[in-house]
């Protein structure tokens, strides 16, 4: 298998079991009893896929030698962590926010800078993919911290991938209360590529979504069209 379709397949990459730190050279995690980082002028943005793994913010996030990145674990109720309808230019089917009462989420808080909050949304909002919002009046509580009541995020704009009806949650996210499937990227994968090019081999499926642009906007449609929207009020900023 090709390091481009492996690299697809390993989303949401490794996570951590706790809070940590994004730092020059790796992460450090943040243990029980340490003093949480300085979190003063930094915005958190809830992170429910690839962004919750040091190894993908450590490919998004140079030069942080004097502004190290704090990750902080959070549980947060009536949200859960599902997969978007669309393909990343790497290959991946991503993560996106679903709204459902009674569901909690165990995701991880990005707490950012300007200049990272700017390179953060190169990344998510430039592609066209995702909308960068701002939750209020939720209830999100900070391992070892403090609950807040208002998290900014992205938010796909397709809204959730549908599988019979219903979304298809990360089965690397933690949850109780999840009333619809939880599915891997190899799952998810074949899925899709079952709905969009039955009998096609799934490397070469991956792979021509990465290679052929066309090919991956095309899919993409396809897989929007009975999306699951987000139902619940958000202020836009991006």
């Amino acid at each position: 298998m090709s390091p481009t379709v492996v690299h697809a397949k390993a989303y949401p990459f490794p996570i951590p079991h706790n809070s940590y730190v994004v730092e020059d050279g790796g992460y450090r995690e943040i243990v029980e009893g340490e003093p949480l980082p300085d979190l003063s002028g930094l915005t958190p943005v809830l992170a429910c896929g690839s962004n919750q793994s040091p190894e993908q913010l450590a490919r998004k996030f140079d030069n942080l030698g004097k502004h190290p990145i704090p990750v902080l674990k959070a549980r947060v109720k009536d949200f859960d962590a599902v997969h978007s309808p669309h393909f990343s230019a790497y290959g991946s089917i991503p993560a996106t926010l679903h709204y459902h009462s009674g569901v909690e989420a165990t995701l991880f808080t990005n707490w950012l800078n300007d200049e990272q909050l700017k390179r953060m949304h190169e990344t998510e909002v430039s592609a066209e993919n995702y909308h960068y919002v701002r939750l209020d009046d939720i209830i999100l509580d900070i391992a070892f911290g403090a609950r807040l009541t208002s998290v900014y995020a992205y938010i796909s704009r397709r809204g959730a991938l549908c599988h019979d009806g219903k979304p298809l949650g990360l089965e690397a996210v933690s949850t109780t209360g999840r009333a619809w499937p939880e599915v891997s990227q190899d799952d998810v994968q074949a899925l899709a590529r079952d709905r969009l090019s039955p009998g096609t081999a799934i490397e070469a499926f991956i792979t021509e979504n990465i290679e052929n642009v066309g090919t991956r906007r095309a899919r993409i449609k396809q897989l929007a069209q009975d999306a699951l929207p987000f139902a619940y009020p958000v202020k836009r900023i991006k």
